[in-house]
């Protein structure tokens, strides 16, 4: 069970099992022939036949069984049609290559790694992301209105004043946002340091305590971490271990205290401000979330401190996670609406500029959030998104080539079934593509 982190990649097979560095030189890399022959059998792969056994090394059949291929392309093409024809190939080296391919409704950015050696097979394919076709942003907005469920957006302009929305729907409505709840736990974090409570070099010591899955569910009791890496880890990678670690260590009570500042319209829907493992609990554990929601807030602290910390991890049943089917998302979950989103981007703006900023913004801007072509459009850009099943949520804070600042955010819930992960996060980079000045 984990709530998972958006980022510019979609990781849809196994990574190359060999790879080399691409060459210094300036002249342009030419495939070898056997490479271009793995190319010219690419569309039949991703259109869910060609010779799987012919085609993919043996570690890659081990990792990914063409079963599980299957169904992964089937999936790419209920959301973008069939792909048609191979784009354009930027080679890195004679055996890798970023692959551009026409899908009927979007263009795919696909990684190929073949082997060097003989029968140079392919061990890596890793579709990085999609490019939207809409040209415009009314094609953006009417596409985002098409999507089942129930969708919200907002693209904002921020300056001296409150922010101007340029486009948005239900921009004032609350959704699930998944893991971009993180970015009031990064808001604590930066008011702490600012205000000298807190440095980024602090150390948090390591109790011993049960974490969610990430890097430090399995590091010793004792174990010493700066804060500035663990806001690194759950911003850019979106680690729920290092989330939980951060929220005890700067304090639940100051992390609900930020909400109200931030702008966050009804911080009350968000108090007791949960942790990662608390939400799994809530999900995942038989009963609890039935006796937890009808209770008032103090009722509910009390069962998160007594009854929810004491129940260990191998309780929780990840059935609704492996399976993705929504669970609760309209009742157990963070919720912010887009205009919330937008004016905590502008808060961490504001509140990050000149030197004392500097270490914020870094962890923010790790993972970009979008294509290459979308980061050329834009001088800088900060990105928290997050998602379960029915759940997507993408924010990006954009500083534009001539200083002026922007938000774009968009998050969609459907309470029936899991959300194109790879279709919204294809729209929402096309619309902060478009809304470059």
């Amino acid at each position: 069970m984990r709530l998972l982190p958006l980022l510019a990649a979609f990781l849809i097979a196994a990574p190359a099992t060999a790879q080399t560095a691409a060459p210094a030189a300036a002249q342009p890399v030419q495939p070898d022939p056997a490479f271009q022959a793995r190319l010219d059998a690419l569309i039949p792969i991703l259109s869910g036949g060609g010779d799987y056994a012919g085609y993919f090394t043996p570690a890659f059949q081990a990792q990914v069984p063409q079963a599980t291929l299957q169904a992964v392309t089937a999936q790419l093409i209920a959301g973008n049609g069939k792909p048609m024809q191979i784009l354009s190939v930027s080679q890195e080296t004679p055996w890798r290559a970023t692959v551009r391919v026409q899908y009927e409704k979007a263009v795919a950015n696909v990684l190929l790694v073949a082997d060097p050696a003989a029968p140079h097979r392919v061990g890596g394919l890793l579709v990085r992301g999609f490019e939207s076709a809409e040209k415009t942003l009314p094609a953006v907005e009417s596409a985002f209105a098409a999507l089942p469920g129930d969708v919200g957006y907002a693209i904002a302009r921020l300056g001296s004043g409150a922010p101007q929305l340029l486009k948005g729907r239900n921009a004032d409505k609350p959704y699930a946002i998944g893991s971009a709840f993180k970015l009031v736990i990064l808001a604590e974090l930066v008011r702490a340091t600012n205000a000298g409570e807190r440095t980024w070099d602090d150390l948090v010591t390591l109790d011993g305590g049960t974490l969610p899955g990430g890097v430090y569910a399995r590091k010793p009791r004792g174990t010493r971490v700066p804060l500035r890496e663990l806001a690194t880890q759950m911003i850019s990678i979106s680690d729920n271990s290092a989330t939980d670690i951060l929220l005890h260590a700067l304090g639940r009570a100051k992390v609900e205290a930020m909400m109200p500042v931030l702008g966050i319209a009804d911080p009350a829907r968000n108090r007791p401000f949960l942790g990662t493992m608390e939400l799994f609990k809530l999900k995942g554990v038989a009963g609890l979330a039935e006796r937890y929601l009808p209770l008032d807030e103090a009722g509910r602290r009390k069962l998160l401190d007594g009854e929810v910390a004491g129940i260990p991890p191998i309780l929780i049943n990840a059935t609704s996670f492996t399976q993705k089917i929504p669970n609760r998302i309209d009742t157990l979950e963070w919720f912010e609406s887009p205009n919330d989103l937008v004016r905590v981007m502008d808060w961490l703006r504001r509140n990050t500029e000149g030197m004392a900023g500097i270490e914020a913004r870094k962890v923010l801007s790790v993972n970009p959030g979008v294509s290459p072509d979308v980061r050329g459009k834009w001088q800088w850009i900060g990105y928290k998104g997050g998602s379960e099943p029915g759940v997507m949520n993408m924010t990006l804070l954009l500083q534009a080539r001539n200083g002026d600042w922007y938000v774009v955010t968009g998050s969609w819930n459907d309470l029936q079934k899991a959300v194109d992960e790879g279709r919204f996060a294809s729209l929402i980079g096309k619309a902060a593509e478009l809304s470059a000045p």
